[in-house]
């Protein structure tokens, strides 16, 4: 069996190879058609070009990675089914199982190393080349405006619409600007016609309008909106570089940028706050249910403590990181100590007193101020008069307002939605790098049912099982999204059904004698038809009764 074992693998090795770099040859092709024009035409230096496409090759080694495990899979078995080796191992006393051991050996090392892949290199690429992307979209941002489209100005906020763009004279024609960038007002600026241009030292980007109206609204004062007309208007865009300007360090990361630890810690978060919203909304209504009984009001209760702990993977993966980087220090928290104040000689807080840390809870006695009087006998006995109550109107109870509770209601739909957003994430990753499992059992099974496919089975069943697994992960990401199920059901979903089919199709096989009767997809269209024709013939004729 260790010959035997040596030997599938090593018939694997090609073609994986094979479809593993024309794979991703091709969709990096689809990368730099749809990319270099825009590149080269900012003029970027060819390092910053390669560069680009260099940062592309993870995204799409993740996805190439199992569709050539599977194609593969299906080439390898189908040229030993062909050739009749396969029948040759079943007649010496081999069964189909163990065949399957080493390949699926091989299938769930594949599912291990694209998921380290996908979890610890393709983050840091992703955050790389969404930084040099926002730097190179600085640059000559006129240079990717289009015509009654509305179009971003990075870095600004500023959102530019034209009906008529001549990107080698810079004038523009019918112009509405969008500014989203003010705190305390929106604008929107109309314009006939402009000019645009850079300043001096290349690094702002200057718009010249012409007879035009600025629209101008202030969310703190609703009620106001302000018109003003202008004939001419100068607008400066800052730091709109006519030179690359390497400025990455400051991108924020996403999820498509976060490793599955750094994830996890952000569900955490959503979860703690989901959590305390809804315990914000049940002390509302419990306030408002004692308010409207006439009880009194209950103390505030902290909340409750959940342990936050990562788990055993990310632990792993910090001492590991923590081991390879020599420099990396890390520093003790200290807990706050309270302070206590100790008269010496002085007032409190002046200049006779000291502060001294204090280890527990402190008790602070209130003395009477004035020497103690003694009443004689015949004073006590003397009770002052009772006054009469006075009639005080009924207090109307004071409930919790709309705003409380629409806001805690708010914060908990949040909550839960980001938590579920990097959760389909996060099962995203496992689910992609385990399909290679998946995809074993299931190139094991069409390869031995029809061992006459050829390339034929490799190019078909390859594409029908890559839509079925990469489609229904499109398809549950958005119901994911959208609340309809759970982000793991969503995620796996495509796995548990390759794998069911696939595990009911290695039991079917493994019963058969051999795998030289017939076999190719001409069978599989005559099955059909023989079965067509038989429920033609179960079917009554028009006028007969059952």
């Amino acid at each position: 069996m260790r010959l035997l074992s040596r030997y599938l693998l090593r018939q694997l090795a090609a073609p994986f190879l094979f479809a593993l770099g024309a794979l991703t040859s091709l969709m990096l092709l689809s990368q730099v058609a749809k990319k270099f024009g825009a590149l080269v035409g900012k003029g970027l230096p060819w390092g910053v070009i390669g560069e680009v496409f260099a940062l592309s090759l993870p995204f799409i080694i993740a996805m190439t990675l199992p569709m050539a495990v599977l194609l593969a899979v299906l080439y390898a078995f189908s040229h030993l089914a062909a050739d009749n080796e396969i029948t040759a191992m079943r007649a010496s006393g081999i069964s189909v199982y163990q065949i399957l051991t080493p390949v699926l050996a091989w299938g769930v090392f594949m599912s291990a190393f694209n998921f380290v892949f996908v979890d610890q290199v393709l983050p840091r690429s992703n955050a790389r080349l969404r930084g040099l992307l926002i730097d190179i979209g600085r640059k000559k941002p006129t240079f990717e405006l289009r015509e009654q489209v509305i179009n971003e100005v990075p870095p600004s906020q500023y959102f530019l619409r034209a009906g008529r763009i001549d990107a080698a004279t810079g004038r523009l024609k019918d112009i509405t600007i969008y500014d989203v960038g003010g705190e305390t007002s929106r604008r929107i600026i109309y314009a006939d016609s402009g000019q645009m241009a850079y300043g001096e030292g290349q690094t702002d980007l200057n718009l010249r309008l012409y007879d035009g109206a600025i629209h101008q609204y202030r969310p703190a004062d609703p009620v106001t909106f302000q018109l003003t007309y202008y004939r001419v208007n100068d607008i400066r865009v800052k730091d709109v570089y006519d030179e690359l300007v390497r400025n990455s360090s400051e991108t924020v990361r996403g999820d498509r940028e976060m490793s599955t630890c750094e994830m996890l810690g952000v569900i955490r978060e959503a979860q703690a706050d989901g959590r305390s919203a809804g315990q914000d909304r049940h002390e509302l209504m419990v306030s408002d249910l004692r308010t409207l009984l006439a009880l009194p009001p209950v103390g505030w209760t902290p909340p409750d403590q959940v342990e936050d702990r990562a788990p055993a993977y990310c632990r792993w993966i910090d001492r590991v990181q923590g081991a390879a980087d020599s420099s990396k220090t890390v520093e003790a928290v200290r807990p706050a100590h309270g302070l206590r104040t100790v008269r010496q000689g002085g007032s409190v807080g002046g200049p006779g007193s000291t502060q001294t840390p204090v280890q527990g809870p402190v008790t602070v006695k209130r003395q009477a101020a004035g020497p103690k009087v003694k009443l004689p006998a015949a004073a006590q006995k003397i009770k002052p008069p009772v006054a009469a109550p006075r009639p005080t109107p009924a207090a109307r109870p004071q409930l919790s307002n709309w705003a409380q509770v629409a806001t805690a209601a708010d914060r908990a739909r949040d909550a839960g939605r980001r938590a579920d957003r990097f959760a389909v994430e996060v099962h995203k990753k496992w689910s992609i790098s385990f399909a290679c499992v998946s995809f074993v059992i299931v190139g094991i099974v069409l390869a031995l049912r029809f061992p006459r496919g050829g390339i034929g089975l490799v190019i078909g069943g390859g594409l029908l099982v890559f839509s079925v697994h990469y489609v229904g992960l499109t398809a549950g990401e958005s119901l994911a999204d959208r609340g309809f199920v759970t982000p793991w059901q969503a995620m796996w979903a495509p796995n548990i059904l390759l794998t069911v089919v696939g595990l009911i199709g290695l039991v079917r096989v493994s019963r058969e004698s051999g795998s030289t009767r017939g076999g190719d997809f001409q069978e599989l269209i005559d099955a059909g038809r023989h079965l067509f024709r038989r429920l033609r013939r179960r079917t009554p004729a028009a006028g007969e009764t059952a």
